[in-house]
C-alpha cells in the first residue's frame, strides 16, 4: 500500500506506539492519586505537556490542555469564548474552515448568534480588509485555520491577530490540526489566544489532541466533574493516548523531515503538471504559501471519486478532499468558497504527503495515474 493522504489521518510511528505500551499494562495507576504508583501516571503526562508546548512554540507548559482531538479543541475554543463574554454574540470565521469550526457556527447562527465569514480568492487568500471591517465591540471570537486541510493554503495567522487585536476585544482562535508538525510554530511570540491540535495528524493515535489556552485567558470547562487538567478538564486522563502525543511532538518537533516530505510532493507536482496539461492546482501556485506535503490539483471534466477508486484498486491512498465530508458526494465546500468550477471542482484529487513516503511511492503513483487518467479521457472522448 503507498498511503498519500497524510492529511486525513497518520501511521502511528514505532516510536510512539512503544511509549504507550507502559500505561497499558503495568503502569496503570490513576494520575490523581496521592501514591507514588499513581504518580508515575502524573509524571508522563506533564512531560508530555513539556514536549506539547515545545512544538508549538507555547511559554508556559500549563498553558497545554489534553482533550479527545482536533474537533473538541475547536468546539472548546469557540464555545468557551462565547461564554466567557455573555453579551458579546458575534463571531468571525472563514468560508473554508473545518467542518469541526464551520457546523458549530453554522449551528450557533441558528440559535442567534451572528456570524460573519471572510471569503477567500481563487488562489485560496483571505480577504484581510474584509475581517478588518468585520470586528466590533460585539464580537467575542474569531476563529481561522492555520492551513487548510484540503489545499493545504496557509493564512497569515500571526499578521491576523494583530488586526483582531487591533480592532476588538476578542479572543482570536486557530485551528492548527493540519500545520501541527509540519511547519513552524511560535506560539510565544504571537497573539493568538487559542490553538487546538489533534495528535493523529502527526504520527500519535486517534482520541486524542490538545488545545492551547494563553496565560491571562480564562475560558469555561465544558467538562464538569473532578479537578483534571487543573480544573479546565474534568475526567481521568487517558495517561497511554497522552503520553503517545508527547512522543509524537518529540519526533515532529524535528522539522528537517519536511524539506524532503516537500520535494517528493514537489516531484509529484511537476509530473502532474508535465503529463496532464489540462490539470489545475487548486489554489495558489506559490509553493511556499502552502504546506509542504499537500497538493490538491484538479482533472477538469474527469470524475474525481472515480479516479480514487482506481488508484485505490491500485493500492494507493489518496482522497477526494476533507475526510470528514468524503461520504456528501458533492463538491467540496472549500473548493466552493474559492469559486473553482464544478467540472473542475468534481475532479479534484487530493495528495497529502507524510515522513515515511519515499520516492519509489511517488514515482508508481505517477505511472499509475498516467495509466487512469488517459483511460479515463479516451473513454470520454470515445
Amino acid at each position: 500500500m503507498i498511503y498519500l493522504d497524510n492529511n486525513a489521518t497518520t501511521r502511528v510511528a514505532p516510536e510512539v506506539f512503544e511509549a504507550m505500551i507502559p500505561f497499558l499494562q503495568d503502569s496503570f495507576g490513576n494520575p490523581s492519586a496521592a501514591y507514588s504508583f499513581g504518580q508515575i501516571s502524573s509524571k508522563a503526562i506533564e512531560s508530555a505537556r513539556e514536549s506539547v508546548a515545545k512544538m508549538i512554540g507555547a511559554e508556559f507548559t500549563d498553558e497545554i490542555v489534553f482533550t479527545s482531538g482536533g474537533t473538541e479543541s475547536d468546539n472548546w475554543a469557540i464555545l468557551g469564548a462565547l461564554e466567557t463574554a455573555p453579551k458579546q454574540k458575534h463571531i468571525v470565521t472563514t468560508t473554508v474552515e473545518h467542518e469541526a469550526v464551520r457546523k458549530l457556527c453554522d449551528k450557533l447562527e441558528l440559535g442567534g448568534t451572528s456570524v460573519t465569514r471572510i471569503e477567500v480568492d481563487e488562489n485560496g487568500s483571505l480577504d484581510l480588509d474584509h475581517l478588518r471591517t468585520s470586528l466590533n465591540e460585539e464580537t467575542a471570537v474569531v476563529s481561522v485555520m492555520m492551513a487548510n486541510n484540503e489545499t493545504g493554503i496557509l493564512f497569515p495567522v500571526d499578521q491576523i491577530a494583530e488586526i483582531v487585536k487591533e480592532n476588538s476585544n476578542a479572543l482570536f482562535h486557530v485551528d492548527g490540526v493540519n500545520a501541527a508538525g509540519k511547519i513552524p510554530i511560535d506560539l510565544k511570540n504571537s497573539a493568538i489566544d487559542l490553538f487546538s491540535i489533534s495528535g493523529h495528524k502527526f504520527h500519535a493515535p486517534k482520541g486524542i489532541g490538545a488545545l492551547y489556552i494563553r496565560r491571562g485567558v480564562d475560558i469555561p470547562s465544558i467538562a464538569v466533574g473532578g479537578g483534571q487538567e487543573n480544573g479546565r478538564r474534568a475526567g481521568t486522563e487517558a495517561v497511554h493516548q497522552i503520553a503517545a502525543i508527547g512522543a509524537a511532538a518529540d519526533l515532529v518537533s524535528d522539522l528537517s523531515k519536511m524539506n524532503g516530505v516537500a520535494a517528493l510532493r514537489d516531484r509529484l507536482e511537476n509530473e502532474i503538471l508535465t503529463r496532464f496539461p489540462e490539470s489545475k492546482i487548486n489554489g495558489t501556485g506559490d509553493r511556499k504559501m502552502r504546506l509542504p506535503n499537500t497538493l490538491s490539483i484538479s482533472f477538469e471534466n474527469i470524475n474525481g471519486e472515480t479516479i480514487l477508486a482506481k488508484l485505490d484498486n491500485a493500492g494507493i491512498c489518496v482522497s477526494t478532499g476533507s475526510a470528514c465530508n468524503s461520504a456528501d458526494h458533492r463538491a467540496s465546500p472549500v473548493l466552493q468558497a474559492m469559486n473553482i468550477p464544478y467540472q473542475s471542482a468534481m475532479g479534484a484529487i487530493r495528495f497529502s504527503l507524510g515522513r515515511y513516503n519515499t520516492k519509489e511511492d511517488i514515482d508508481i503513483t505517477i505511472e499509475n495515474l498516467e495509466e487512469i487518467i488517459n483511460s479515463l479521457r479516451s473513454l470520454s472522448l470515445g
